[in-house]
């Protein structure tokens, strides 16, 4: 499929790698959609967009509701747009040792890794088989794929369940010509990444737009036989 003839949906769009992602989609001349919660965040996507912004349209969606995500994909449907792409780049973080994390923040990293992609996913997937085309892209971590982290015990679970998640849509939705695969980056190279490691070597860490090239390759036709995959992301 033409990337100018698509139309992709980024989740956490006006987040640091998010922010990214949805510029290399709108410089690919694809028309992206992004729901966003904290409208803070907005400009900055906005400055960084630049020219580009004509290209993508903002919709005030917690993807983490249920009501709020069917509301999102019914008004698109409504205005004839459609997502071939999805693009769940949405999540959060939290350390510290099992027996003092509180319920409270368990919840909030299943609801906010794991539950955003299944909502989203499940939203985008019957306009994909319509079409008999589509590309799901979620994000793991290392952890979640190498067996879990000291103190990493409720961010490392939302991530391992996006990761089988990932696996169980490639199974599911291969007959339809759709690909689901995650992205697992080290750590990356973001503002909120410096502030939080002061003095560190950053040398090998992952600049935003590296890694939204990776997710552009991934939502391509070139990428047609890449599905149920972790894309490791790294430098050695």
């Amino acid at each position: 499929m033409n990337p100018r003839n698509r139309g992709v949906l980024v989740t956490g769009g006006t987040g640091a790698l998010g922010r990214a992602v949805v510029a290399r989609f709108s410089r690919d001349g694809a028309t992206v959609h992004v729901p966003w919660v904290m409208e803070a965040e907005v400009p900055e996507l906005k400055q960084q967009l630049g020219g580009l912004a004509g290209r993508v349209r903002l919709h005030r969606c917690d993807v983490t509701s249920e009501a709020e995500v069917a509301s999102l994909f019914k008004t698109l449907e409504t205005d004839g747009q459609r997502v071939d792409v999805l693009a769940n780049i949405v999540g959060g973080f939290v350390f510290g040792p099992v027996d003092q994390t509180e319920l409270a923040a368990w919840e909030r990293m299943l609801r906010l890794n794991a539950t955003s992609a299944f909502l989203c996913s499940r939203a985008a997937i019957p306009g994909m088989k319509a079409r008999k085309w589509g590309r799901i892209i979620n994000v793991s971590s290392a952890p979640a794929v190498n067996r879990g982290g000291s103190n990493l015990g409720a961010y490392s679970a939302a991530k391992a369940a996006v990761q089988n998640f990932t696996e169980s849509l490639a199974k599911e939705l291969g007959p339809w010509h759709i690909t689901a695969n995650s992205i697992v980056p080290t750590v990356i190279d973001t503002a909120a990444n410096r502030k939080a490691n002061p003095g560190a070597d950053t040398a090998t860490w992952l600049a935003p737009d590296e890694i939204a090239a990776v997710v552009a390759f991934l939502s391509g036709d070139d990428a047609g036989i890449v599905t149920g995959t972790a894309v490791t992301l790294s430098r050695g």
